[in-house]
């Protein structure tokens, strides 16, 4: 599987399929464990779970067993995930078992393929996973759904899941050997979670370059900025491709300077003071250098959450090439922990960016060519965007104390078994908040760079990719000049936004 295979079956609905190779995997892997087991201890099959492992369970309970960490595990508190979260979730724990290394029944990944295909989402509440042992509750509460208890999202109703299930034919999960075990024990919350984040993250950034491209036309700033002499020296790929972006999307704008023309010709340098600045302020002129690590960053997320949804991700391992079980810790979350911590840190940064550039938008002693705060209308008595501007500096505040790492906020649980945790549900939550965040302010800046565009009267010298964001906003939020409420344009324009793309820059 590959993110973006997975983002068509999460935003365009294409149907989930597996190959039967991918199954004859999982088939040769149960069909080995069933032969292996036979006279040996293995955790988790007949043992106990976590601290209980050194428990012998005897063979006439060894189903219940598994029906019990299912059961005992869905302890899950708050608000349930998204469907579009559950979803992604489902869809790495199926790439988790088409490793062959679970030891489960093919019926398994065939029931899960059904539920996400059908739209049936299990209740999985946020809270509950240290990231130790995986996502045990929250997975817990998925295997509870596929065992046809709990209940589930479907057509838009919260539904018993066996009335679901009855209605369409659907057999409930069998257990076999460790159907149950394996179910809960993985990192799929996480990295559902964190692959639903990667689509917004990168889709922002891609609006946040168009943003940088538009506000240095309405500032008519030098274009060198960009200049691929410029940014090629210095030796950082996300640097380079942001740069290029911006290059794409400035072009055929005629509302940028070259500094060739206009400060190395003597017939126009010649006086004492430029009323134009020379070179703009960094929230401007420094996008690629700000922007590229928020590149690279995502690029490498993209490369780990790619790793994560095609790995084995349970405990323990069942190998029937070299025919043995290997007892470890690929259910521990840190890489995903990790990453999300770094994605929201560089999403903080992309927010802040805004914030400034909006300060720049609306600071008329700064800018020095457009009216205080955008005000269009009659200055003391109108307001223009002036408080638009404490909803977007209080958001990116939340973003900046949200991306305090949570990856080194281990506390020992589970009898000190799971004595070092990742926390990484909860980061991926955080990081959720914070890419949530930063949209808001994304839809404050675009509204305010379309009201700037108006002030000047240049929206017919703008390049064409930005002239298209132009319009694109002013038919969610036309030109004001008396006070108007703005959070319902607000909330469109950020839905706008969020469900289109920027296809074109890659």
């Amino acid at each position: 599987m590959d993110l973006n295979s997975i983002y068509r079956n999460l935003f365009a609905d294409a149907s989930l399929t597996v190959s039967e190779e991918e199954l004859s995997k999982v088939r040769r892997c149960h069909d080995f464990l069933k032969d292996f087991v036979a006279d040996k201890v293995i955790y988790g099959i007949n043992t106990g779970f976590g601290p209980m492992a050194q428990w012998r369970v005897d063979d006439a309970h060894l189903k219940e067993l598994q029906y019990n960490i299912i059961r005992s595990h869905s302890t899950g508190a708050g608000a349930p995930l998204s469907d579009i979260e559950v979803k992604s979730a489902m869809i790495a724990r199926i790439g988790t078992f088409l490793q062959g290394r679970s030891g489960i029944d093919v019926s398994v990944v065939q029931l899960l393929v059904r539920m996400v295909n059908e739209g049936i989402f299990p209740y999985i509440p946020q809270h509950g996973s240290v990231g130790a042992s995986g996502d045990l509750v929250q997975l817990a509460h998925m295997a509870l759904c596929m065992i046809g208890e709990g209940k589930v999202h479907y057509k838009g109703e919260w539904l018993p899941t066996a009335k679901v299930f009855a209605e369409l034919g659907i057999k409930p999960m069998g257990i076999f050997v460790r159907e149950g075990l394996s179910v809960v024990n993985g990192t799929s919350i996480m990295t559902g979670i964190s692959i639903v984040n990667q689509y917004y993250a990168e889709s922002l950034l891609k609006y946040a370059v168009i943003a940088g491209a538009w506000i240095n036309e309405i500032a008519d700033s030098f274009d060198d900025y960009m200049a691929e002499a410029e940014n090629e020296c210095r030796r950082q790929p996300g640097q380079q491709v942001i740069a290029r972006w911006f290059r794409e999307v400035s072009s055929g704008s005629r509302h940028l300077q070259n500094r060739e023309h206009e400060l190395y010709d003597p017939a126009k340098n010649n006086v004492g003071y430029f009323d134009h600045k020379v070179q703009a302020y960094y929230s401007l002129r420094c996008l690629p250098q700000i922007y590229g690590p928020v590149y690279d960053t995502l690029a490498n997320t993209r490369q780990v959450l790619e790793n994560e949804v095609n790995s084995a991700t349970d405990n323990p391992i069942v190998d029937p090439d070299t025919r043995n079980i290997y007892h470890g810790g690929n259910f521990h979350g840190d890489y995903i922990s990790l990453e999300a911590d770094k994605v929201k840190t560089v999403i903080t940064r992309v927010a802040m960016t805004a914030e400034r550039q909006l300060n720049y938008l609306f600071h008329d002693r700064i800018n020095g060519i457009l009216p205080p705060f955008l005000n269009m209308g009659v200055l003391g008595l109108n307001y223009g965007m002036q408080a638009c501007q404490f909803t977007a500096t209080s958001t990116t505040a939340e973003c900046q104390t949200l991306s305090m790492p949570n990856y080194v906020h281990s506390i020992p649980n589970n009898n000190d078994n799971q004595d070092i945790v990742s926390m990484g549900t909860n980061s991926a939550l955080l990081c959720k908040r914070v890419i949530d965040n930063a949209w808001q302010v994304m839809s404050i800046l675009y509204i305010a760079l379309a009201q700037a565009t108006d002030c000047l009267g240049i929206a017919d010298k703008l390049s064409p990719k930005s002239h298209e964001q132009y319009v694109a906003v002013r038919r969610i939020c036309p030109k004001f000049v008396e006070d108007t409420p703005f959070y319902e344009e607000l909330a469109a324009m950020e839905r706008h936004m969020r469900n289109h793309t920027i296809d074109y820059l890659q």
